[in-house]
């Protein structure tokens, strides 16, 4: 079947809608969902990926529309923004309407064929109904705190994205008063699928979501009044953080408060049940302030995040991807990795190679009595990090830890809190970077004592330090020990310790100062290299391009002939394929198996073959309102493997690439006739991974 996805053209005819080619992503992903090759569990992971994604557009990119309508007036006094959101809003509502009917008509139908049940009330037998009441009065009824409404208690504080209930009650209650609407705020602590014992599971998997548990029982809450109508809601709220950072004299105590205050912050989506009676979605609409587009009547559970608890229940093998083992580069599997580094650098391509490589770097340095000194950015690295507790060894030990950690890293911050907490007590150096700008670069710096005199090692990636997104996300990253790149990675820490100017780098290109006029100066120079009958080649992979100057500089570096591919993963407002705007200029977006996720800027340039790893998007927020890091591979070998890796199989995909045509539509490319399948991601596992491992995307 081939998928076609729009994206609205402005009104000036040269960019596209930032918010729908966004949510094109969305359908993109939600097609993994469709295909039929793809093992059931992990088609219905890619939903619950879809509902995470929406969830965060939810929570950011609307909000802010509606934070910026209302800021000094009303929403309808921006004719404008009202349209754009009435746009989203439409779209929205097409895409979790078809999301629902693929999880209904497709994938649940599928998993009960394989064995694999969720049960709803209707579908369960009486030993499993009799099982689910001994559960719900066990486990839940204990915990729940029905809240009948009435002057002495007004609607409930509902937490951001929790799940909760409206109830509809006749007659009176036990003081004689008519109050005819309860809520029920499900309990946070409980998980939501809960797995039947085998003998129930009629030899398969059967489970029931908590949700469905407390509907069946929920009149048992309100003894001596009848439930005429009740439904399941969730409301989505504004979740980013803000703080005056000009005001506050720490950041990290202000921030501790502000992440209380986001489960409750401005509501901007409410979802129900689409058996929700419109009284009761409307008074709920009136509680939170919301109009009826904000309102999504779901047919199953508010929360599609949650079913990935039922992947965990289920083994079967092949309802899965096959396992995947990361190939180990040879060259780092050395006991003396610093000596190694002195004969040349080692690039990494994550997830195909094993980031266990820079977690040794980094132990290895915490451990080694001739390092005297560790750096390190930290944006997202989760709860639990072999490298945070190398760096507490490290510093423990007495070596100088220089830490920066950015507290304002979206949805992460309560966990890099902690470990800002845990690094000083250990004696690190803890800083918080810029204030007003996010410290997104990925670096590493170690500095040992050899031979009387001070050598500098360095790690440059375009990904996190995240131990569970290394294996989920394509990115590079290069271990060397070139003084010239090292020395300018300790500038670029001295630059965010000490607040001043970095010094002129030769190197690197850093924001917010100089990437962005680094980036358009190389397309420039491609085009003035076309304009002078040469060819001009510009490839680059990324997650989103949306920055209107490098954009514009594309433009016109196509009407110069300079042949470009744009890899964006995501959303990308730049129109290709336009004669006399964007001729030279495709544009194409992967999605498969693993979430791409590396930035790479390759530039011609007369043979020179400029190829630059970074931890920047092309979006202005990027390249002005973030610290990023741009680094050249400088090792002619390496430079041919990013692009044998990083760019030319993604340009060769065939089976799981879309093409952004000049109408603003995605299409999936097929294969030709007689031409093989091809996935890049399937190509590098092969080649990189461990032998005999990988299954097809």
């Amino acid at each position: 079947m081939k998928h076609e996805q729009h994206a609205e053209i402005n009104k000036s005819g040269t960019l596209l809608d930032r918010e729908l080619s966004q949510l094109a992503f969305n359908r993109r992903v939600m097609a993994q969902a469709e295909d039929r090759s793809i093992p059931l569990l992990e088609r219905l992971r890619y939903l619950c990926i879809m509902s995470s994604n929406m969830d965060e557009f939810f929570e950011v990119r609307v909000a802010s529309l509606l934070a910026a309508g209302h800021a000094g007036g009303e929403l309808a006094d921006h004719p404008a923004l009202v349209a754009t959101l009435a746009r989203i809003s439409n779209e929205c509502h097409q895409l979790v309407q078809h999301q629902y009917e693929i999880l209904n008509t497709e994938v649940l139908p599928q998993l009960r064929a394989k064995g694999v049940h969720l049960l709803r009330h209707n579908d369960r037998n009486e030993a499993q109904r009799a099982w689910v009441r001994a559960y719900f009065d066990r486990e839940v009824r204990p915990l729940l705190t029905p809240i009948g409404l009435d002057p002495a208690h007004p609607f409930p504080q509902v937490v951001n994205k929790s799940l909760n209930f409206i109830v509809s009650l006749s007659g009176k209650d036990a003081f004689g008063r008519g109050t005819a609407i309860a809520i029920v705020k499900a309990p946070r602590v409980l998980p939501r699928v809960i797995r039947l014992p085998d003998e129930l599971s009629g030899g398969g998997v059967a489970v029931c979501l908590l949700s469905s548990i407390i509907h069946a029982h929920i009149s048992d809450l309100f003894a001596g009044r009848e439930v005429i109508a009740y439904s399941q809601f969730r409301v989505t709220r504004d979740s980013d953080l803000w703080v005056d950072e000009d005001e506050v004299k720490n950041l990290r105590q202000a921030l501790k408060g502000e992440l209380v205050g986001r489960q409750f912050g401005t509501s901007v989506r409410l979802e129900v049940a689409k058996n929700c009676p419109p009284e009761l979605s409307q008074f709920l609409l009136d509680q939170f302030n919301l109009d009826q587009s904000r309102l999504y009547c779901v047919n199953g559970p508010v929360n599609l995040v949650r079913l990935t608890e039922l992947i965990e229940h289920v083994q079967q093998p092949a309802l899965r991807f096959a396992p995947f083992f990361p190939g180990v580069p040879q060259k780092s599997a050395v006991a003396d990795l610093f000596g190694a580094l002195k004969k040349h650098d080692i690039l990494l391509h994550h997830p195909f190679q094993s980031f266990q490589t820079v977690i040794d770097f980094i132990r290895s340095a915490a451990y080694d009595p001739a390092v005297v000194a560790i750096k390190q950015t930290i944006y997202r690295t989760g709860m639990n990090s072999d490298l945070m507790e190398s760096l507490i060894a490290a510093a423990r030990m007495g070596k100088e830890v220089t830490v920066i950690v950015e507290l304002m890293a979206r949805f992460d911050e309560e966990a890099n809190i902690n470990w800002a907490d845990k690094l000083e007590q250990a004696g690190a150096q803890v800083v918080y970077g810029v204030v007003g700008l996010k410290t997104h670069a990925k670096v590493a710096l170690v500095i040992r004592r050899e031979e009387g005199a001070l050598r500098f090692y360095a790690h440059l990636g375009t990904g996190n330090y995240h131990p569970t997104t290394t294996k989920l996300y394509t990115d590079f990253g290069l271990l060397t020990s070139r003084q010239e790149l090292a020395v300018e990675v300790n500038e670029v820490f001295i630059h965010l310790t000490s607040l001043t100017k970095p010094h002129n780098l030769s190197h690197l290109w850093l924001a917010p100062f100089g990437l962005q006029s680094e980036i358009i100066k190389a397309i420039r120079n491609e085009a003035k290299i076309a304009r002078a009958g040469r060819p001009g080649r510009i490839i680059v992979k990324v997650n989103a391009l949306v920055d209107e100057s490098v954009i514009r500089a594309l433009y016109a570096a196509s009407n110069d002939g300079v042949k470009i591919d744009l890899i964006v993963r995501g959303a990308c407002t730049l129109k290709p394929g336009v004669a006399g705007l964007s001729a030279n200029i495709r544009v194409r977006s992967i999605i498969g198996r693993f979430l791409e996720h590396s930035r790479i800027y390759y530039f011609r340039n007369d043979l020179e073959h400029d190829v630059y790893l970074a931890s920047a998007d092309w979006m202005s927020r990027n390249l002005f309102r973030r610290v990023e890091v741009a680094f050249p591979v400088l090792d002619r070998a390496l430079k041919r493997r990013v692009i044998a890796e990083g760019l030319n199989p993604y340009l060769k995909d065939n089976s799981n690439a879309w093409e952004l045509e000049s109408s603003g539509h995605y299409t999936r490319r097929k294969p030709r006739a007689r031409q093989p399948h091809f996935s890049a991601q399937q190509h590098l596992m092969h080649t990189l991974g461990m032998p005999n491992t990988g299954a097809p995307d």
